[in-house]
Protein backbone atom coordinates (compact mmCIF):
# COMPACT_ATOMS: atom_id res chain seq x y z
CA UNK A 1 0.00 0.00 0.00
CA UNK A 2 1.07 3.52 -0.92
CA UNK A 3 0.44 6.66 1.08
CA UNK A 4 0.54 10.10 0.20
CA UNK A 5 1.52 12.97 2.41
CA UNK A 6 -0.46 16.60 2.41
CA UNK A 7 0.86 19.68 3.74
CA UNK A 8 -1.38 18.83 6.61
CA UNK A 9 0.03 18.90 9.81
CA UNK A 10 -2.50 16.78 11.99
CA UNK A 11 -1.20 13.37 10.97
CA UNK A 12 2.13 14.22 13.02
CA UNK A 13 0.12 13.78 16.23
CA UNK A 14 -0.84 10.56 15.37
CA UNK A 15 2.42 9.50 14.20
CA UNK A 16 3.69 8.17 17.25
CA UNK A 17 0.23 5.91 18.14
CA UNK A 18 0.50 4.83 14.36
CA UNK A 19 4.37 3.69 14.40
CA UNK A 20 3.63 1.92 17.78
CA UNK A 21 0.70 -0.03 15.93
CA UNK A 22 2.93 -0.97 12.89
CA UNK A 23 5.33 -2.03 15.37
CA UNK A 24 2.80 -4.38 17.42
CA UNK A 25 1.75 -5.62 14.05
CA UNK A 26 5.08 -6.56 12.40
CA UNK A 27 5.39 -8.21 15.88
CA UNK A 28 2.17 -10.50 14.71
CA UNK A 29 3.58 -11.38 11.44
CA UNK A 30 0.66 -8.76 9.66
CA UNK A 31 2.78 -6.08 8.33
CA UNK A 32 6.01 -7.22 6.51
CA UNK A 33 7.27 -3.68 6.19
CA UNK A 34 6.56 -0.20 6.55
CA UNK A 35 8.03 3.53 6.17
CA UNK A 36 7.92 6.69 4.97
CA UNK A 37 9.72 8.07 1.76
CA UNK A 38 13.09 9.51 2.44
CA UNK A 39 11.57 12.62 0.77
CA UNK A 40 8.67 13.06 3.52
CA UNK A 41 5.98 12.76 0.64
CA UNK A 42 4.42 9.51 1.70
CA UNK A 43 5.36 5.96 2.53
CA UNK A 44 5.02 1.98 2.09
CA UNK A 45 3.87 -0.93 3.71
CA UNK A 46 3.80 -4.08 2.77
CA UNK A 47 1.11 -5.98 4.56
CA UNK A 48 1.11 -9.76 4.92
CA UNK A 49 -3.16 -10.13 4.52
CA UNK A 50 -4.83 -11.85 1.22
CA UNK A 51 -8.09 -10.48 2.09
CA UNK A 52 -9.10 -6.87 1.43
CA UNK A 53 -11.98 -6.64 4.35
CA UNK A 54 -8.69 -7.76 6.61
CA UNK A 55 -6.83 -4.95 4.90
CA UNK A 56 -9.77 -2.47 5.33
CA UNK A 57 -10.35 -4.27 8.97
CA UNK A 58 -6.55 -3.20 10.10
CA UNK A 59 -6.70 0.35 8.75
CA UNK A 60 -9.84 0.90 10.18
CA UNK A 61 -8.31 0.55 13.75
CA UNK A 62 -5.58 3.00 13.45
CA UNK A 63 -7.09 6.80 12.87
CA UNK A 64 -3.61 7.73 11.31
CA UNK A 65 -5.35 7.17 7.97
CA UNK A 66 -7.92 8.96 8.09
CA UNK A 67 -6.15 12.03 9.12
CA UNK A 68 -5.81 15.16 7.18
CA UNK A 69 -3.02 14.86 4.83
CA UNK A 70 -3.02 11.12 4.89
CA UNK A 71 -4.44 9.74 1.60
CA UNK A 72 -4.06 5.69 0.47
CA UNK A 73 -2.98 6.55 -3.23
CA UNK A 74 -2.67 3.13 -4.00
CA UNK A 75 -3.14 -0.65 -2.80
CA UNK A 76 -1.94 -3.42 -4.88
CA UNK A 77 -1.73 -6.87 -4.00
CA UNK A 78 2.37 -8.48 -5.05
CA UNK A 79 3.44 -11.88 -5.57
CA UNK A 80 7.35 -11.76 -4.76
CA UNK A 81 9.38 -14.22 -5.55
CA UNK A 82 11.73 -13.92 -3.22
CA UNK A 83 11.71 -12.81 0.75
Amino acid sequence: MELKFGPETERLALRPAHRDLLKQWHGEGLVHAAGPFEDGTGALLLINLDDENAVDDLLAKDPYYTAPGVTVVRRQEWNPLLG
